[in-house]
């Protein structure tokens, strides 16, 4: 049987994958050189990954999305959704030593998006810096890695998104906030939609049903206002104060209520600490004016935050060095990525596409991160991914406009 005769398109096809995959290989062997001439050693972890740390630890939007089976003991795998986890397993699993500079290319597997260019398999190349204990050097080091790794791609014209997952956290313990509303806030805050409501309800006057209850509960006198809880319970069934609704008595359950009860009317965000929050988050756009519009209103409402303010200034002064300034670099305290690991400095590197804009690249910091994959401790952690194919149609684009 003749494979790729006359008229058969079987040749073309092949023509233009195995051109394809030429141009995959060699643009990882470029980005690989990058990464090994700064002492990143690569590495190859399974693809086969336990699910739980992976639905544990990242992001929503990764969590729905990844591959899930169970082998014949019953235990739940997952095919890895990306590689900075089995990275990181990998390196404590073999008791690496620490500052350690790794680097690794491979495929990853999500289920499909709606975004014009999502496949179920895709190809990462990154690097994750383990240990080091200067941050700030570190986060530059990552960030010029990232950015040298795309130049020798062939990327010429991109911009790049920066921020700083700890900046918000920050601020609202800056503002005088109880303590139980502030950690509901820094909770919601990698959920934009979720945040919003929350903001919206925090800052109305008009309580929600059930925090209206809670309320009228917490203003009624205590005997009152326990009657009220226990023939709520009653109707739900049982009518002994020892019965258990699982596992307590509903005395226990009653106190527990009251206890809410005062919490949940007390929940509302003064009207001065609403506006500062809007304010700083309504902030974005170029980094150098952007940032100098935080300092400013953080200044009018005399709230230090010297330290990550410091931290960003410093990023954008690597940044310069590397030529990139003005409208390639933006800045937004809202800025977040989706996943829930990230504790401090955090970049895209965005081009555009024939679809519209790429994310081709992104990383940030991770701190806490291997003591939750069973390190001893917190170990200072950043990296930064590259998605290949997304590279590879930017790069494509790009040279299809100067032709």
């Amino acid at each position: 049987m003749r494979v790729g005769g006359k008229g058969t398109g079987v040749s073309g096809y092949l023509t233009g994958e195995s051109r394809r995959i030429a141009q995959l290989e060699t643009q990882a062997a470029a980005v690989l050189s990058v990464f090994a001439r700064s002492g990143y050693a690569r590495v190859d972890p399974p693809i086969l990954q336990p699910a739980g740390v992976f639905l544990d630890r990242s992001g929503e939007e990764i969590r729905r999305r990844t591959f899930l089976l169970t082998d014949p003991a019953g235990r739940e795998l997952c095919l890895r959704p990306e590689l900075t986890i089995p990275v990181c397993r990998l390196h404590l699993e073999r008791a690496g030593n620490f500052p350690a500079r790794i680097s690794y290319h491979g495929p990853a597997f999500r289920m499909r998006s709606t975004t014009p260019d999502s496949s179920a398999q895709f190809l990462q190349t990154g690097v994750e810096y383990l240990g080091a204990p200067d941050r700030e050097t570190a986060d530059a080091e990552v960030l010029s890695l990232a950015i040298g790794a795309v130049r020798a791609a062939g990327l010429e014209h991109f911009s790049v998104q920066i921020g700083d997952a700890s900046l918000f956290p920050c601020l609202i313990d800056a503002i005088a906030i109880r303590t139980p509303l502030r950690e509901r806030l820094k909770r919601h805050f990698r959920r934009p939609e979720s945040f919003e409501r929350l903001l919206r309800r925090l800052g109305s006057s008009e309580p929600q049903a059930a925090e209206a209850w809670f309320a009228k509960v917490a203003k009624a006198e205590d005997p009152d206002a326990r009657a009220a809880l226990s023939g709520l319970l009653g109707l739900l069934g049982g009518a002994s104060s020892r019965e258990t609704f699982a596992g307590r008595t509903r005395d226990e359950i009653i106190d527990r209520l009251m206890e809410q009860a005062a919490e949940s009317a007390s929940l509302r965000l003064a009207p001065e600490s609403l506006a500062v929050i809007e304010s700083a988050l309504s902030i974005g756009g170029p980094a150098g004016k952007s940032l100098a519009d935080l300092a400013r209103l953080l200044k009018q409402h005399h709230i230090a935050l010297d330290g990550p303010l410091d931290a960003m200034a410093q990023r954008l002064a690597v940044l310069s060095k590397l030529g990139l300034a003005g409208e390639q670099v933006g800045f937004a305290p809202r800025f977040g990525r989706n996943l829930d690991d990230y504790t401090g400095f955090i970049f895209e590197i965005r081009a555009a596409g024939a679809d519209g804009p790429l994310q081709v690249a992104g990383g940030g910091r991770y701190d806490t991160l291997l003591k939750l994959l069973g390190a001893s401790g917190d170990i200072p952690a950043v990296g930064c991914a590259i998605r290949d194919e997304r590279l590879l149609a930017a790069c494509g684009f790009e040279k299809g406009e100067r032709a």
